[in-house]
């Protein structure tokens, strides 16, 4: 795969780092659990989001964009580093945000990334949950073009071939790493939302011949839905990178155990898995993505599914500005007044 042959900016801090996370692998007494920090990625606190916008930013750069859109959640990453790319850029960024989980608090309305997007110099305009979203930025795409505008869309998550692109990257930097450290990788384990990390990773891992599986905590859609969302993104993007005959329909594996109420809303486990990495390793993970994500990790090693002599690494999708927005919930949950 030759993937310098594709526009990129190179905004990113990489590689990010791989670390054994000892105190949480004692605490389980499971398998070593390592953890990809694609929470360091830079740009507006980081996450996985740099990756895919590298490449999505460069065509809209080559297409000579003066405006990008893009949609997501209220408290959504995306968002928020799509803002931090413009910025960079020198471009105007309009985002749309959907209210997908009703959660009416000031802090989840005003604070965490949303006060993030605006404090990048993005317009925002709000929706209501179940809005068809790629419809109505489409639509506002149309209202800048009559105005004179050259707008550059970006979908949800910025999961299409060219974002997943970014995680095909990601899976070539983490074998490297694997292999400078002597590391055996029995999994792979992150949350799986709008399907191009896992895309993307997939592709990139089945491209190289690596042997490591996937697994995505799914955060939003059942298994079904989920792993025919992502396996149709991976065909696109293995095709796109060069090694759409190295893909197969079983190499996408989700669990959507681990939604619970729906997108957004964090579970017990999603606080318990937040808390123990901030007190066990010093870690922040995010409410939405990650902590779910974990709390699907840590729950299937306390049921043997990943054991003692196995190795496994979590990667870290970032996002822990949605913390700031998610404090009332927080003690909601959490049953206290103290995070």
């Amino acid at each position: 795969m030759n993937l310098a042959r594709f526009p990129r900016l190179r905004f990113g801090h990489l590689p990010t780092p791989l670390e054994l996370l000892k105190n949480l692998t004692r605490e389980l007494g499971g398998p070593e659990i390592w953890i990809k920090r694609d929470d360091c990625t830079g740009m507006s606190t980081g996450g996985n989001k740099t990756r895919k916008l590298e490449f999505l930013m460069a065509q809209a750069q080559a297409e000579g964009a003066d405006i990008v859109l893009t949609q997501g959640a209220t408290q959504s990453n995306h968002a928020r580093q799509t803002a931090a790319f413009a910025a960079r850029m020198g471009v105007d960024c309009h985002i749309l945000l959907e209210d997908r989980t009703g959660i009416q608090d000031s802090n989840y309305q005003h604070n965490g990334n949303v006060f993030l997007d605006l404090l990048h110099g993005a317009s925002l305009e709000h929706h209501p949950g179940g809005t068809d979203m790629e419809a109505v930025m489409a639509a506002s795409a149309e209202g800048f073009r009559a105005q004179g505008r050259h707008p550059y869309t970006i979908p949800g998550g910025g999961s299409n071939p060219t974002g997943a692109l970014g995680y095909v990257n990601a899976a070539l930097e983490l074998v490297t790493q694997a292999n400078d450290q002597n590391l055996r990788i029995d999994e792979v384990i992150h949350a799986t939302g709008s399907t191009g990390t896992q895309a993307g990773l997939v592709a990139g891992l089945a491209g190289i011949s690596s042997g490591v599986p996937v697994l995505g905590i799914s955060v939003r859609a059942d298994r079904k839905n989920q792993e025919e969302n992502v396996f149709r993104l991976m065909v696109a993007t293995a095709e796109l990178a060069g090694c759409s005959t190295a893909v197969n329909r079983e190499d996408v594996v989700a669990n959507a155990d681990y939604v619970g109420e729906g997108y957004g809303i964090p579970t017990q486990g999603t606080i318990e898995a937040i808390r123990m990495l901030a007190q066990l390793e010093g870690i922040l993970l995010d409410p939405v993505y990650s902590g779910k994500g974990m709390a699907g990790l840590i729950d299937l090693i306390r049921k043997g599914v990943y054991r003692r002599g196995q190795n496994v690494v979590f990667v870290h999708t970032g996002g822990s500005a949605g913390l700031f927005g998610y404090t009332t919930r927080f003690q909601t949950v959490a049953g206290d007044a103290a995070v």
